[in-house]
């Protein structure tokens, strides 16, 4: 099993970002989201796909077909001074249906990030790639131990959070260095407070990874052991460790 959240079909993580996010949102936040959704995969237990130029924000400009759309849509600039978004309306074979939704995001140069917003987004994503391989609690590598030790105590409690524990302190002892790992997925717009009893008492902090990171905001991140809560920033993806 592989996970990804785009490919070389379909619309680029960015295009899809574009069509579902509110068209208001400030670049910052759709920039947050673009590494929040990389992190599902980057921090997952199966191995991880990432469609080139994600971590750059590669636009084809909404194109959801682009294998015969040449250069001028699948062109990928790793300089990151052109992510490809507004190079216009693509191919109509497979698009036209939507180019009036198209036309207006397209138009919109708040929509397109420069090549600061690039770099800002290649660095948060080089931190998810430093996560994935900061522990192998991350690459558990069989079913039986997945089944073990990874677990979802809040799951559904809250809508748009994800929280993920790793608990190395059931079955064989993957890593040495720590007891496990809390992971939480914050794609709201607010800061969230995850209460896990289970780890009241656990000592817990910010990866080193993120600690030191290019992130500002997940730094803002507090764990409180003695009533086992995690508070997250809005539209962060923050990596707790137990030791």
């Amino acid at each position: 099993m592989i996970s990804y959240v785009d490919a070389h079909d379909n619309e680029t993580l960015w295009d899809t970002l574009t069509y579902k996010l509110p068209t208001d949102l400030p670049m910052p936040d759709r920039i947050r989201m673009n590494t929040l959704s990389l992190a599902t995969t980057a921090l997952a237990q199966t191995p991880s796909f990432w469609h080139a130029g994600a971590d750059l924000l590669r636009s084809k400009s909404l194109d959801r077909n682009s294998y015969d759309s040449g250069d001028w849509f699948n062109t990928l600039d790793w300089t990151g001074a052109d992510n490809g978004f507004g190079h216009g309306l693509p191919p109509k074979a497979d698009n036209e249906a939507n180019w009036p939704y198209m036309q207006p995001l397209l138009a919109n140069p708040a929509l397109k990030p420069s090549s600061t917003d690039v770099a800002t987004a290649s660095a948060a994503a080089a931190d998810l790639l430093k996560l994935r391989f900061s522990t192998p609690l991350f690459r558990l590598g069989t079913a039986d131990l997945i089944n073990q030790k990874l677990s979802f105590p809040l799951s559904g409690t809250t809508p748009g959070v994800i929280t993920m524990r790793i608990d190395d302190t059931v079955g064989p002892n993957v890593d040495p260095a720590l007891k496990g790992a809390l992971v939480v997925f914050n794609s709201t717009g607010s800061s969230v407070t995850q209460q896990i009893p289970a780890l009241t008492g656990a000592n817990l902090s910010l990866s080193p990874v993120q600690a030191t990171g290019s992130d500002p905001v997940v730094k803002q991140t507090t764990w409180t052991a003695t009533t086992g809560t995690a508070t997250v920033p809005a539209r962060t993806v923050a990596v707790l460790l137990q030791r």
